[in-house]
Parts: C-alpha cells; structure tokens; sequence
C-alpha cells in the first residue's frame, strides 16, 4: 500500500478505515515530503467531515 493510492481510495470514496490510518501512523516518518503533506491532507479532510472513518464495502 502506498499513500497516493491511499489517498485517492479515501477521498474517491470519502471513507477511510482504521486499519489505513493505523498504516499511516506507523509508516510516518518514512514519508517523503510529497507524502507527508497527502498525510496532512487526508487529516484535514477528516477532521472538516469531508472524510469519514468507517469501512468500505
């Protein structure tokens, strides 16, 4: 898995599991810049509610 296709499942879908932002936080300061701020991104969609967390079906 890898933080572009990550972050464009969730806002594509608008839900992200907690399984993926579990990946997130353990995977983090492996990021490159570029991904970090996708990472930014993605919390900021999820704290405005733009993002939900759940699971997909």
């Amino acid at each position: 898995m890898g933080i572009g296709k990550l972050f464009l499942t969730s806002i594509s879908s608008g839900v992200i599991t907690l399984d993926e932002l579990q990946w997130i936080t353990s995977n983090q300061l492996m990021f490159s810049r570029c991904e970090k701020a996708a990472a930014i991104k993605l919390g900021n969609l999820l704290d405005s509610g733009q993002l939900n967390l759940g699971c997909r079906l």
